[in-house]
C-alpha cells in the first residue's frame, strides 16, 4: 500500500463531473462548493481514502493517472489526447530504455505520455521552434514528474536533428512531409516512425514523402472513442463525445538497396 506524502499530486474526486488534480502540501486548502479540503489531514493516508471537507463532505483521495495529467497540462495548444497517445507508444514500440525524438513539443501533452513509457533509462528528446511552448511544456513535465527524462530543444525539426541511432521518431507538425527525410537520418534500421496530422491534404503529403524517404508498412488510422453511461436501466452512449481529433500515419525505416 502507498501512502500520501508531501507535495504529491493527487485526484481529489467527489463524482463523476467534479475531480480536481492538485498538489498536496501540508499547510495548503483546497476550496470547493462542497467545503475546503485540509491537506494536512490526508497526510499519511492510503491512496483511496475518504476525507471530510469543511461542509462535511465525502471526498476520495486516489492517485492520479498518466492519463489525469495529459488532460489537465496547461494547453496554449491543441494535444494529442489519450485515445491518440495510447497508439502511438504501441506502434512506436515505446518501452523503458527506448529514445525517441519528437518534432513538435507543442503542450507536451504527448511528450509526458512518452516520457512515461521510457523512463526510467530512456529519454525523449523533443523539437520546438516557440520558446513560449517550451516553457509551458516544461511546467506540464515537471507537474508529471517527468522532466528528468525529456530534452526540450529549442531548434527547427526541418533543419534536422542531432541525435542518431534513434529508436523511434514521432512528428506533430503543420507540415511534417518537411521532416520526414530527417527523421530517417537519424532512426535505426526498421525502427517506426509516426506522424499526427488533422487534414486529408496533410497525410496526403506525407505517405508520399514517406514513400519516397524509403518507409515501408504504411497504415494510417483514425481513431474515435465514445464513452458509455452505465445506469441500470437506462445505459447508453454520452451526449458528447471528442470526435475528430487527428489522423495517425506509421511507418518503419527499410535500409536503402
Amino acid at each position: 500500500m502507498s501512502f500520501i506524502s508531501e507535495g504529491d499530486y493527487v485526484l481529489l474526486y467527489f463524482d463523476e463531473r467534479r475531480k480536481w488534480l492538485v498538489k498536496a502540501t501540508t499547510d495548503k486548502e483546497f476550496h470547493t462548493h462542497k467545503g475546503v479540503i485540509r491537506f494536512g489531514s490526508i497526510m499519511g493516508k492510503p491512496y483511496g481514502s475518504i476525507v471530510k471537507s469543511s461542509l462535511n463532505q465525502d471526498f476520495w483521495v486516489l492517485r492520479p493517472t498518466t492519463c489525469d495529467f495529459i488532460m489537465s497540462v496547461e494547453r496554449p495548444t491543441q494535444i494529442i489526447y489519450p485515445k491518440d497517445a495510447g497508439i502511438i507508444i504501441l506502434k512506436l514500440g515505446l518501452k523503458p530504455g527506448a529514445l525517441v525524438v519528437e518534432a513538435g513539443t507543442g503542450s507536451g501533452a504527448l511528450t509526458l505520455a512518452m516520457a512515461n513509457a521510457v523512463k526510467p533509462d530512456g529519454h525523449v528528446y523533443s523539437y520546438e521552434v516557440r520558446p513560449e511552448f517550451i516553457k509551458t511544456a516544461s511546467r506540464n513535465l515537471r507537474k508529471a514528474g517527468v522532466l528528468d527524462y525529456v530534452s526540450l530543444k529549442s531548434a527547427d525539426a526541418k533543419l534536422g536533428f542531432e541525435e542518431k541511432n534513434i529508436d523511434a521518431v514521432m512528428i506533430d507538425l503543420g507540415d511534417p512531409w518537411k521532416v520526414v527525410s530527417k527523421a530517417y537520418r537519424c532512426l535505426k534500421g526498421g525502427a517506426p516512425i509516426a506522424s499526427f496530422s488533422p487534414t486529408f491534404n496533410q497525410i496526403e503529403k506525407t505517405v508520399g514523402a514517406m514513400k519516397r524517404s524509403n518507409f515501408l508498412d504504411l497504415e494510417t488510422f483514425e481513431l474515435l472513442l465514445r464513452e458509455i453511461r452505465v445506469d441500470k436501466g437506462k445505459t447508453r452512449p454520452v451526449t458528447f463525445m471528442v470526435g475528430h481529433t487527428g489522423y495517425l500515419t506509421f511507418a518503419k525505416k527499410a535500409l536503402k538497396k
